[in-house]
């Protein structure tokens, strides 16, 4: 049984579905070196070299972050509000997508989340309904809160191998991830529109898992070339609205007869 770094109980690593990695994390093997003269006749140096055997799993994973935690508007009072806000709101979207949060690892990054889910939950989920629940809870918040405790998203999704041990977690992948959550060009997306959330997907997902699924509206996603620190990627950009906009928007749609004439 290992400890879990994000929940302070020791929690079986099989029931996050990274059961998958065998073997120790890291094993240290201590070794004598060579007397280097005469004059350190008897004396042996000792070298320390560490053998790195990798823990891996493999994870859907998604990165969330705040826009303008720090602004100046807020008190320290309000971002505790809008942290719960954001937990409270992550957990329920995630939970109405069919992906169970409990089931899912997390570290918080202090104006956001870093969440790891397991291969086992099937990747459509992430893109076919988490977008629409996350929106509709954002919705809901910024509903019942004051300018200084509303809150709008970016929203970065990728998968790939991650690697674990006794402190956490790290990898190529989740360092992609930060990549694309960081991205100007999801900023300046989410900065120019009013939606409360902006995705953006790796190039992978989204070859791999939207394109493929009906129900991800793939068409609305547009694709972007970004450069941050050392990334040089394309990735795929989709601002997401709050069902409630959608649904008049439809309503709308519905309501305009075929034979009406253009609005004035």
């Amino acid at each position: 049984m290992a400890s879990s770094p994000y929940r302070g109980s020791p929690v079986p690593l099989a029931s996050y579905g990274f059961a998958a990695a065998r073997g120790t994390a890291i094993t240290s093997v201590a070794r004598v070196g060579s007397t280097r003269s005469s004059e350190l006749a008897g004396v042996s140096a000792r070298r320390a070299t560490e053998t790195i055997r990798l823990a891996t799993a493999h994870c859907t994973i998604v990165g969330v972050d705040i826009e303008g935690f720090g602004q100046h508007h807020r008190s320290n009072t309000n971002r505790l509000r809008i942290r719960k806000g954001l937990y409270q709101a992550i957990q329920r979207a995630f939970d109405a997508a069919g992906i169970p949060w409990v089931s899912c690892r997390h570290e918080d990054l202090g104006d956001g989340v870093l969440v790891l889910a397991s291969a086992d939950i099937p990747k459509p989920r992430f893109v076919d309904e988490l977008p629409a629940t996350l929106s509709e809870e954002l919705r809901q918040h910024n509903a019942t809160h004051p300018r200084e405790e509303k809150m709008r998203l970016r929203l970065a999704i990728h998968a790939g191998e991650i690697n674990y041990d006794e402190h956490g977690f790290t990898g190529a992948s989740i360092i992609h991830t930060f990549r694309l959550l960081d991205a100007t060009a999801l900023k300046e997306t989410l900065a120019e529109h009013a939606a409360p959330l902006a995705i953006i997907s790796s190039a992978w997902f989204f070859e791999e898992v939207i394109r493929h699924s009906e129900n991800s509206s793939s068409g609305a996603y547009r694709p972007t070339d970004i450069t941050n620190k050392e990334t040089s990627a394309q990735a795929w950009i989709r601002m997401m609205p709050s069902r409630r906009n959608t649904r008049r928007r439809a309503q709308i749609c519905v309501a305009k007869s075929p034979n009406d004439g253009p609005a004035a």
